[in-house]
């Protein structure tokens, strides 16, 4: 569902998670600066805090479903985490979408990013990726908090719609260019964590003038541990993508 900020006379901003995630990420936004000069608009996906859509689940087609509903809230603005960045960027390519900026947190740029849905690759179906990456997820969260989050939004997701996202994440990774696509949106800024990184994300972000703003410290899950922070930065890479 779209959860609405109750004053409507303030700039719609929608908001979706990454891979296997849902708007539950941006929950902590809410009591930030951020809430005070937009309309937060956390969206769940189809089959991530939505029930699954009919048909296969892929970038595409949460892309058309972004865009429907920016229609539906008069939002021109994105927020979008690790994969959905991609989707975000999709979004802003169809004619008759109103989104024209994207704030990209951490983004996939090149095909290493997508170190977590890529993986679904490696499997022949849902179910036996689901556990795997799951029992994955489990091994990281004994020393990283936000990871357990995570993987217990991870666990609510639609099998069959993570496996199908994550295939196609993977194949259109190593076919396509996030980052460019990402750049050809009419305005986008990246933020992160250099850590949290790949070395040729980095290498393709250095030698782009594509807006960016760093946030030291910061995990994966920018919107979790530091929504303060972040929500500045917001703000201030808007200005840079203006």
């Amino acid at each position: 569902m779209v959860a609405a900020n109750s004053a409507t006379d303030k700039p719609s901003m929608l908001c979706i998670a990454g891979f296997g995630d849902n708007a539950s990420m941006y929950d902590g936004l809410r009591d930030t600066e951020l809430a005070d000069l937009f309309r937060i608009l956390p969206l769940d996906l189809p089959g991530f805090g939505r029930p699954a859509a009919s048909g296969r689940t892929t970038l595409q087609s949460l892309a058309d479903f972004v865009v429907e509903q920016a229609k539906a809230s008069n939002a021109e603005l994105i927020v979008a985490h690790s994969v959905a960045s991609i989707i975000a960027s999709l979004a802003t390519t169809r004619a008759d979408s109103p989104l024209h900026t994207v704030v990209s947190l951490e983004g996939n740029l090149t095909a290493e990013d997508a170190y977590f849905s890529g993986s679904a690759g490696d499997f022949s179906e849902p179910q036996a990726f689901r556990e795997a990456f799951l029992e994955r997820l489990g091994q990281l969260a004994a020393s990283t908090p936000e990871v357990a989050r995570y993987r217990e939004q991870v666990a609510q997701a639609d099998p069959k719609a993570l496996w199908e996202l994550g295939c196609n994440a993977r194949s259109f990774s190593e076919s396509q260019h996030p980052g460019e696509l990402l750049a050809s949106a009419p305005a986008a800024v990246y933020l992160y964590n250099p850590d949290n990184l790949s070395k040729p994300s980095q290498a393709w972000l250095a030698s782009r003038g594509l807006p960016r703003l760093v946030l030291d410290h910061a995990t994966h899950w920018k919107s979790v541990d530091q929504p303060a922070l972040l929500a500045g930065k917001i703000v201030e890479g808007l200005r840079l993508a203006a």
